[in-house]
């Protein structure tokens, strides 16, 4: 008989010989210091006996153990429930849910926001719900949005990583503004779906509609989206733009985004984030109209078809925002960030990034993880990223300080980095 099933095993041998194979890493807690374990398989974990330092998690403002937070999501579960226990649009829809969105909506500065289980079933559902025609997305968007275009019944279009110049002439390639009025030939709205293909006679008709999508920070290079500039490409061409404030979420004005800090909210129709990162949670929201909301409560399958947001996460998120806020969390942070940048550099390593995010760049896989495994003996856990999360040739260090890591920390990460480095040769 053929056998029509799949090699696991061989796949699984390949990516370790192209040094890309991934395995779990046992935690005890969350925090800037932490104990790890092997993947025990199925076994149970057996944790180290020594403490290591996080740098490696997005949980940059270090509230996920603060007790404030913890004691938030305990009353949720006290009064409320652990679980939803259905579909928001059943029985799951708790006064929980309700004081998280009024907040995101308060600090996003939006008429509406809607809690969804994950920042990813956030994205799939927003952008397949809103069946633009077709999508302008940055080369460098996170996989989430990247799936979210591939279940849309449209046509995706690339532009060249943070490129507002490429993004304006691909879309003038696709249809050129009206010479006359200076209005597009898009819309700007909902679109039909109908997925008009670039080399069709209708590919510049008046009736499709465009959406623009793009991370605000980029997770893995620090960097972060030219808005404006975007805005201003996206409205020359009355398109939407939608935005991933995943990992700017709480750590940037009044703990809003990217979108906050550039004064961008009546220009950005969709603003999307995760309350799993600096909001030390779980879940992912969209910010905007009413209407908007409205439509994503009908029509988002990843929030129509998912139990609700289990009430302690929700109540978690909405007290780490509090936090953000109304403490000096986000000012340490980005003290943070900047000590260590300058420690890094002034060891001589090449320091990326324009945000929380600290890329360490090394270029050879092989490096990378030498000195990842060379940090990791030392005390301080920074993985490499290498490809396919990146490119070839691009493999660095990943670097997130949190506001909770102390000055002696800082010290202890660069001296680690100093030696491995050295060691490894790539300084």
């Amino acid at each position: 008989m053929r056998d029509r099933g799949f090699d696991p095993a061989a796949r699984l041998q390949d990516r370790r010989s192209r040094n890309l194979y991934r395995d779990l890493q046992p935690v005890d807690r969350v925090g800037p210091r932490a104990r790890f374990g092997p993947d025990p398989g199925a076994g149970l974990p057996v944790l180290d006996s020594d403490t290591d330092l996080v740098f490696a998690a997005n949980n940059y403002l270090g509230l996920a153990d603060d007790e404030r937070v913890i004691d938030a999501a305990r009353r949720a579960a006290d009064v409320v429930g652990t679980g939803a226990g259905a579909s928001r649009l059943l029985t799951g829809d708790t006064m929980v849910h309700r004081d998280l969105e009024a907040r995101i909506a308060d600090a996003k500065n939006t008429e509406r926001a809607l809690a969804f289980s994950s920042g990813y079933a956030a994205n799939v559902g927003t952008i397949a719900a809103l069946d633009p025609d077709v999508i302008f997305s940055d080369a460098l968007n996170h996989a989430s949005i990247v799936d979210g275009c591939r279940l849309a019944d449209a046509e995706v279009v690339v532009y060249d990583h943070r490129d507002p110049e490429d993004l304006r002439s691909r879309m003038e390639a696709r249809g050129a503004p009206d010479a006359a009025t200076g209005d597009s030939l898009a819309t700007n709205g909902v679109g039909t779906g109908t997925g008009t293909s670039a080399s069709g006679p209708a590919a510049t008709g008046a009736e499709e509609s465009w959406l623009v999508v793009t991370d605000t920070v980029f997770s893995m290079d620090g960097t972060i989206a030219p808005l404006a500039t975007l805005a201003d490409v996206a409205e020359e061409y009355g398109a939407w733009l939608m935005v991933d404030e995943a990992h700017a979420t709480g750590v940037f004005e009044d703990a809003g985004g990217i979108v906050q800090r550039e004064g961008l909210g009546n220009r950005v129709q969709v603003q999307l984030g995760t309350c799993s990162k600096a909001l030390a949670s779980q879940g992912g929201y969209v910010a905007g109209s009413a209407e908007l909301v409205e439509l994503l409560v009908n029509e988002a399958r990843s929030f129509v078809y998912s139990t609700g947001l289990a009430p302690p996460a929700a109540a978690a998120a909405a007290e780490a925002l509090h936090l953000a806020r109304t403490t000096d969390r986000r000012e340490r942070l980005w003290r943070n960030v900047e000590k260590l940048r300058v420690g890094l550099e002034d060891v001589g390593l090449d320091v990326g990034g324009e945000s929380q995010i600290l890329p360490v760049h090394v270029g050879d896989r092989a490096d990378a993880l030498a000195l990842a495994d060379g940090l990791r003996d030392r005390g301080i856990v920074a993985p490499a990223i290498r490809p396919p999360t990146v490119s070839e040739g691009t493999s660095r260090i990943r670097v997130a300080p949190m506001a909770t890591h102390t000055a002696a920390d800082l010290e202890r990460c660069v001296d680690a980095f100093a030696e491995a480095a050295d060691d490894v040769g790539v300084i």
